[in-house]
């Protein structure tokens, strides 16, 4: 993709962690049998009034003070106007001139480089019902226990370059979210839905290419793979000599692609009005403080915390801050091991994140908790594991072999660090290999590197190579 740049601007849909919908008293917990959670305001009959949740406008108000957004005294909601079936209204409830959350901005890492994007707005709106077409006979069926769902729409600035950057903005909004108590961020079930919009523009060039939006995005693998594709798939009709055409357009995960879904609607073709059966959201001061004062520590300075107390590089506390949870494991990590804080975070971000990562599993589902990893830490700090042997040691630990102790036990991994049996093992290398010996001395670094193999293959590598590597040294520059 020489020659072109990628924009992409994310709208994101984070479910609020209410127990009753945005205007209506339904519950809205997730699984229920279809149209059991669904309430007479929620179905629009004739005469019925919306009324707001006032926990979904405190959890919008949260979401404002964490982004450093301007909470808006005075904001309104309006109808947008559409039909579809699972519509009831024929419009949804939203806000569009005057939005709750307006400016703002999310920090995340890539490539350890911290970077930061602008956000639009945020929004308070109601969610739609959903479509059944897996019935039987070819037929369609409506489900509106999702209709009237309590939604946090935040739109960001199309400021994020390629999927990458884009996935690693989601990530952080999504653990944002779940940080301050405002959605529980479980993507299968839909409570944080991403939509992308996509275009191209050849490199330098100021004015940006028509976009197209992928919806419902509720993978970070698939939002990386549909972006790749929907870029290449631009490039190569521009190149082509064609013309991107403004549309929406669905990922199918299946072939890696995406498909065009409907022509991309503008405002204008919503036909936005303000609601008339709902007064204006109007905010007391007093209410803001309230809230700003019942806050949690946010990741950014949870991050600076992390940095200045455990003596950690930015980009480690960065990641150790990706998510609540994983704070929390951390600070009970170093807290149970009583170790160097920098070994926890190795092995908190390194081998636990990969095995999380092959597992698909947050880390407060994670299959070695703290207090485990935390025995192993200290086997590794007093010379009883060479890191090699840790990581066997982990890997069982998360096989569920138990703890690391009586794996230790078990299968005899215990680290050689007596300095008389080393010394001894030294000379006999030594002894057996003058030629690498006369080579390391004539300047050939890799013959000392071989030396320190034959010393730990002698003892099936448990002696303890930083002993092994002075004790070499040593002998060879005497």
């Amino acid at each position: 993709m020489t020659g072109w740049e990628i924009v992409i601007g994310i709208e994101t849909h984070a479910q609020l962690a209410t127990q009753s919908k945005m205007f209506s008293g339904a519950s809205t917990a997730f699984g229920a049998p279809p149209n059991t959670q669904a309430s007479a305001v929620d179905i629009a009959l004739p005469g019925t009034l919306p009324v707001a949740n006032a926990k979904a406008v405190e959890h919008a108000i949260r979401f404002g003070l964490a982004v450093k957004g301007q909470i808006n005294r005075r904001s309104i909601f309006a109808r947008k106007n559409y039909f579809y079936p699972d519509l009831p209204k024929g419009y949804q409830i939203s806000q569009y001139e005057l939005p709750i959350v307006a400016g703002g901005e999310v920090k995340f890492f890539v490539d350890r480089e911290e970077t930061r994007v602008r956000l639009t707005r945020a929004h308070l709106e109601e969610d739609a019902g959903k479509l059944l077409h897996e019935l039987s006979h070819g037929m369609t069926g409506v489900d509106l226990n999702r209709a009237g769902t309590p939604l946090l729409e935040i739109v960001s600035e199309p400021e994020l370059r390629g999927a990458k950057e884009a996935v690693a903005y989601a990530r952080a909004l999504h653990g944002l979210v779940m940080w301050i108590g405002i959605c529980d961020g479980n993507m299968q079930e839909g409570s944080f839905r991403c939509d992308a919009n996509v275009s191209v523009k050849k490199t330098g060039e100021e004015q940006l290419g028509t976009r197209c939006e992928i919806k419902n995005l509720n993978s970070f693998r698939f939002m990386e793979r549909a972006i790749e594709f929907e870029a290449r798939r631009q490039i190569e009709l521009l190149e082509a000599g064609g013309k991107v055409e403004q549309e929406t357009r669905l990922y199918d995960a299946e072939r890696g692609e995406t498909r065009s879904m409907r022509t991309k609607e503008d405002a204008h073709d919503y036909r936005y009005f303000p609601d008339p059966d709902l007064l204006p959201l109007v905010l007391r001061e007093e209410q803001i403080e309230k809230i700003a004062s019942e806050m949690p520590e946010l990741p950014d300075a949870t991050r600076e915390r992390f940095a200045r107390q455990y003596a950690l590089p930015a980009y480690d506390a960065g990641v150790l801050t990706a998510s609540r949870a994983a704070a929390d494991y951390f600070e009970a990590l170093v807290k149970a091991a009583g170790v160097d804080a920098k070994l926890c975070a190795n092995w908190q971000a390194g081998a636990l994140n990969a095995a999380l990562n092959e597992a698909d599993l947050p880390v407060s589902e994670s299959k070695v908790g703290p207090a485990p990893l935390a025995g192993l830490l200290k086997r590794i700090a007093d010379g009883t594991l060479s890191g090699k042997m840790a990581k066997e040691v982990f890997d069982a630990m998360w096989a569920g072999e138990g703890a690391a102790d009586a794996i230790i036990e078990k299968r005899g991994l215990r680290q050689i660090s007596d300095s008389a049996l080393i010394e001894k093992l030294v000379d006999d290398v030594l002894a057996a290999n003058a030629k690498q010996v006369q080579d390391y001395r004539a300047g050939k670094e890799k013959a000392f590197n071989s030396l320190v193999g034959q010393v730990m293959k002698a003892t099936k590598g448990k002696a303890d190579p930083e002993q092994v590597n002075r004790v070499l040294r040593r002998k060879l520059s005497g």
